[in-house]
């Protein structure tokens, strides 16, 4: 197998991706720092991560990265992202792709890509009402409603799964750990479960430290700008007891610096998960050492309510199950460690790349 991933990054993180990679001319160089700093680690596959000869990764839609390659390769700097994309493809003789930006790419380009090319594999985690996925060759996730949704509307789909990053080891060990309540994630008036939990536990900042990493949308951004008090956007304006602990978004190790201050991490499922659970954060938390406090729902496997992670099904609940947790530390301790151990075993990056080979060997 010759194994070509693509991903994207949110654009909040572009800043301090310029921070990482700007004493690294070459592409490989800016890809190994991308690739060392962790971001979204769990959907990054284990050749990848080991840096095989074999398997190619890069941010497709980074246009300054994209370019440096486009660069060292002799393309046309009138090259669009597409063009380059299908010349990285092509010169590294992929037969296996693994799209992370499955949206990001036309049915068109995919049927337009080089020869070599035997297998096109998306991760899609969240229901697609225009459009169509129909163009690859197998789409993955691990929400089942999602799946049978996307089969449905005509794609071959199969269970898979995010892994745990074995680096964060280093930072589930601490045993100081400040923060009583941490919440990383996007804040959106439309996901309005999430909201809700996150206004109710905001309010026990007089009580406890409660720190939240906030990704905001750009009209929530301007709603909160001087200018935004002008105009008609106050539904885009976060509650004032959010934006009185509100801190600016964390990504990669800065996440995982965060993850290991924390007692309590606090998750919480958007609206459009249905009843299915187990995005990306619970992975990450659990690696963590923290305590994973997620909204009740179905969770992949290992995860479970009281033994490995706890969970709320109301504002109010995760507001008394956070009072409870921190007032019985050994408890909530250990709860944490069986999560850590969990997760670490279950969902090894051996574990998840076996599984991979399984799915391109059955197309």
């Amino acid at each position: 197998m010759r194994l070509f991933q693509n991903s994207r990054y949110y654009p909040s993180l572009r800043p301090r991706i310029r921070e990482l990679t700007e004493n690294f001319p070459t592409f490989a160089g800016q890809i190994d720092a991308f690739l060392n700093f962790r971001d979204a680690a769990a959907h990054i596959l284990l050749p990848v991560d080991q840096r095989a000869e074999w398997a190619f990764f890069t941010n497709g839609d980074d246009e300054d990265i994209q370019r440096v390659w486009a660069r060292e390769h002799g393309l046309s700097s009138r090259a669009s992202l597409s063009d380059i994309l299908k010349a990285q493809v092509e010169d590294h003789r992929a037969d296996v792709i693994y799209n992370l930006d499955a949206t990001g790419w036309e049915a068109d380009f995919i049927k337009s890509l080089p020869g070599c090319v035997k297998s096109v594999i998306a991760w899609h985690a969240v229901p697609i009402r225009h459009g169509s996925l129909t163009a690859y060759d197998l789409v993955v996730c691990n929400f089942p409603s999602i799946l049978a949704m996307l089969k449905e509307q005509g794609c071959r789909t199969e269970y898979f799964v995010p892994a745990y990053d074995s680096v964060l080891e280093q930072f589930a060990v601490r045993q100081d750990r400040p923060v009583d309540v941490l919440f990383v994630g996007g804040y959106s008036r439309h996901h309005k479960q999430r909201a809700a939990v996150l206004e109710a536990v905001s309010k026990l900042a007089g009580e406890y430290n409660i720190v939240y990493h906030l990704d905001r949308s750009r009209l929530c951004r301007l709603a909160e700008s001087p200018l935004g008090k002008f105009l008609p956007l106050a539904g885009h304006r976060r509650p004032s007891a959010i934006r009185a602990i509100a801190k600016e978004p964390v990504f990669g190790q800065d996440y995982y610096q965060a993850l290991s201050a924390a007692k309590i991490v606090l998750n919480g499922s958007i609206d459009m998960a249905g009843v299915d659970r187990g995005n990306m954060r619970c992975f990450e938390a659990l690696g963590g050492g923290a305590l994973l406090l997620s909204d009740a729902g179905v969770y992949p496997e290992g995860m479970k309510d009281g033994e490995t992670m706890v969970t709320y099904d109301s504002p109010s609940q995760a507001v008394e199950q956070i009072r409870s947790l921190l007032e019985a530390p050994e408890e909530r301790s250990s709860v944490a460690r069986a999560g850590h151990e969990m997760v670490s075993t279950r969902y090894s990056k051996q574990a998840q790349w076996k599984r991979f080979e399984a799915l391109v060997a059955a197309i």
